[in-house]
């Protein structure tokens, strides 16, 4: 009966001692990371957009609620924190401020493309005041130039992406048929326009 006992102690301690291990998360960011003067994990980041409709081109706008950095991020200043990080946005995080929109956005346009469920990137910073991002979308990854500026620890960038670039016309096209009433201005003819303002600002 005690060697039952001891066995049964031994197993159910051993058992103990696999699920504490297997419990246990694992902290991937690096002391460097940790003790980086400027983080983009912890600024406070805004990804805007505007995209066009009619023919007179009228900016719609939105943004992106949640990025997630998956390299890099961290720096001794805001560009060395900025250069070659790398990100991911997922679509669903969409807003601009109409569900309806979102929810269209979302299954007729970006649901349309190929593994894009995500759109992730690279920074890079070239200078005081220029630099790219690497964006994939679509199963293509295209440079996107952008200017910044730095004013009291706050980065703000702008550029301009041309989704045609991206080979998602016809992402473009389903939107737009779905949108095609919204889409129609004063002169008869539905337009969606292919060209998508960057706003992104970070607050360190």
């Amino acid at each position: 009966m005690r060697k039952v006992f001891i066995l049964l102690l031994t197993i159910s301690l051993s058992v103990s001692f696999t699920s504490c291990k297997s419990d246990k998360k694992t902290d991937k960011t690096t002391d460097a990371e940790k003790n980086a003067a400027f983080s983009l994990k912890k600024a406070t980041n805004e990804i805007n957009f505007t995209a066009y409709k009619f023919t007179e081109k009228t900016p719609v706008g939105g943004q992106f609620r949640q990025i997630e950095i998956t390299s890099g991020g961290a720096g001794n200043t805001i560009k060395e924190a900025l250069h070659n990080t790398e990100f991911s946005i997922p679509v669903s995080s969409i807003f601009t401020k109409d569900s309806s929109r979102d929810y269209k956005i979302q299954k007729f346009f970006f649901d349309v493309m190929s593994n894009t469920k995500l759109l992730s990137g690279k920074l890079m910073i070239e200078n005081d005041s220029i630099g790219s991002a690497m964006i994939k979308m679509n199963g293509v990854s295209e440079k996107v130039p952008f200017k910044y500026t730095i004013v009291n620890n706050t980065f703000a960038m702008s550029a301009t992406m041309d989704v045609s670039k991206w080979n998602a016309l016809d992402a473009l096209a389903s939107l737009n048929k779905v949108c095609e009433a919204l889409h129609t201005g004063a002169d008869g003819v539905s337009k969606t326009w292919s060209d998508v303002a960057l706003n992104i600002i970070s607050e360190f």
